[in-house]
């Protein structure tokens, strides 16, 4: 399930919203609007990074942001906070952050991918040739996806040294910086070519230059429309999530693109998280049972506020025999690294339904190479039902298709 992050600027140059949101309360009340609007996370910035805008150091920087930031913490919400400078992030993390959005990739203060890896945050690490500047152009490329790919590779190698673990990456080929129009437009019409770097990818189209060229020059908030198409287009192709400023336009094209993928996938009419028969063929087969997660999903305010326990049963179905003969790790699934990522995956987020949620591990599931068909149990052994239970769950299986990226 492609994940919606919704953009929340707290600077005075921002180029789409710059100055629209310097104040807490205002700022706070565009949050919980975008949340409802189908935002999974929320991605604060402090500093703008687009071309001939003025660098900030980052007291300057985490004074823009701190308030917001530990009163949408406070309020359960996931936070991502957009930032280039190690002391930015640590003061982030301990205020209670989840993701830490570097467009940099640790270039500009290679500090803060130790800040990370000290942590238990997740780390976007962006594709950077140095701020953008209105003068400098620094847009030569072999090919823009093989080299932009390359330099991800590098920046994966350096997070993983510095100790940030392989499944607390999530990449972004960085729309707009150091590319022109024309090199992001090829990018986004090659995403399955970055499944090679086995990790997450986001995607940030929302409002940018490329848009403005396509639609004849339209001013940022006229670019919305086009903006939730590329939403579509990232949803289908399996990227892990998109950056936005208008969430509800590009959440319901999300949902449009995953309905057609169940459609697709022969769900009943009606049923999009979850399939009646498994058509998988037999095939080796990993079950991880039992693996325990405190998180805050749940229809009531006090679930969301309080947490609690739930219980994940999976099922991955292997796209040719494990590695027993051979007794490689090459030829099977790393059942460790599937516990990882699903507990990573369900901790964050909140959502309402256990419904959602199983549909999100499964695409989770899903994404990892060798794997065919996913099933996922979602348990909620600590519903708030009034009678008298032992569980309750929901079950939803799915089948790899191509269009569904690799892990």
């Amino acid at each position: 399930m492609t994940l919606i992050m919704g953009v929340l600027n707290l600077t005075p140059d921002s180029f789409s919203d710059g100055g629209s949101y310097v104040d807490t309360a205002t700022a706070v009340a565009r949050a919980r609007e975008m949340v409802a609007a189908g935002a999974e996370i929320i991605d604060v910035g402090g500093e703008s990074t687009r071309p001939g805008s003025v660098r900030v150091d980052p007291d300057t920087e985490w004074e823009r942001i701190a308030d917001v930031v530990k009163t949408l913490v406070s309020l359960g919400i996931t936070v991502s906070v957009d930032t280039v400078h190690a002391a930015t992030a640590q003061r982030a993390i301990a205020a209670g952050v989840q993701y830490i959005n570097d467009v940099s990739g640790g270039l500009h203060d290679p500090k803060i991918l130790r800040v990370v890896a000290d942590s238990a945050a997740h780390y976007i690490a962006g594709h950077w040739r140095g701020f953008p500047s209105a003068t400098e152009y620094r847009d030569q490329y072999r090919d823009v996806v093989t080299d932009v790919i390359a330099d991800l590779a590098d920046r994966v190698a350096d997070a993983i040294t510095a100790g940030i673990a392989p499944e607390r990456i999530v990449l972004d080929p960085g729309l707009g910086f150091d590319k022109n129009t024309e090199q992001c437009w090829e990018i986004l019409s090659r995403l399955q070519e970055f499944k090679v770097l086995n990790a997450p990818l986001l995607i940030g189209a929302s409002r940018k230059r490329m848009l403005a060229d396509l639609l004849h020059g339209a001013p940022p908030d006229a670019r919305d429309v086009a903006t939730a198409a590329v939403s579509m287009h990232c949803a289908a192709a399996g990227v892990w999530g998109v950056r936005v400023h208008n969430v509800k336009a590009s959440s319901d094209t999300v949902k449009v693109a995953q309905k057609l993928h169940a459609v697709k996938a022969g769900l009943p009419a009606g049923i999009s998280a979850a399939v009646t028969q498994h058509k998988a063929p037999v095939a080796d087969r990993i079950t991880l049972t039992g693996l325990e997660v405190f998180a805050h999903h749940g229809v009531f305010d006090f679930e969301r506020e309080k947490g609690q326990k739930f219980l994940i049963d999976a099922t991955v179905t292997l796209e040719k025999l494990a590695g027993d003969a051979a007794d490689s790790l090459q030829n099977t699934v790393h059942y460790g690294d599937l516990a990882e990522a699903l507990h990573k995956a369900a901790a964050t987020a909140p959502v309402d339904l256990i419904e959602t949620l199983a549909d999100r591990l499964v695409h989770v599931a899903l994404q990892f190479t060798g794997v065919a068909a996913a099933e996922i149990t979602v348990h909620k052994p600590e519903a708030p039902i009034r009678k008298n239970f032992t569980d309750v769950s929901i079950t939803v299986s799915r089948e790899k298709t191509g269009e569904q990226c690799d892990r």
